[in-house]
């Protein structure tokens, strides 16, 4: 049977609901959904577009990849939420390209969604490998 890790990070963002920042599972990183929230204050967003939204989102998920052990390098797998999707789809896009080096940019599914919580514009998790 597969082991799974649940890692809680104590340093890592602070939660907007009861989950583990990751579940390491064999080979793998499920990295939860990060929120556009200050390390320091979990209760609003950073506030600004999308573009600043993405920038915070990727920040915390650069915290939870160093505090779980892994690479921003072996993102195998990304998904993205957006509440405004046609509105903020390039803005995220561009941040989100210039967050890879060229050529190496992970499978990606982008969905548009009615709401996140605490009225964020982005979320995105990743699938890790090890």
């Amino acid at each position: 049977m597969l082991e799974l890790t649940h890692i809680l990070l104590p340093g890592g963002p602070r939660h907007v609901a009861p989950f583990s920042h990751a579940v390491r599972a064999g080979d793998f990183l499920f990295v939860t959904g990060q929120m556009p929230t200050l390390p320091e204050d979990n209760t609003r967003c950073v506030e600004g577009d999308v573009a600043v939204q993405t920038r915070q989102v990727i920040s915390n998920l650069h915290s939870v990849l160093a505090g779980s052990g892994a690479l921003w390098e072996r993102i195998a797998m990304a998904r993205i939420y957006l509440t405004r999707f046609e509105r903020d789809y390039p803005a995220m896009n561009a941040m989100w390209e210039a967050a890879f080096p060229p050529g190496a940019l992970p499978a990606r599914t982008t969905v548009g969604v009615t709401g996140l919580a605490l009225g964020a514009l982005v979320e995105i998790d990743l699938v890790v490998a090890l």
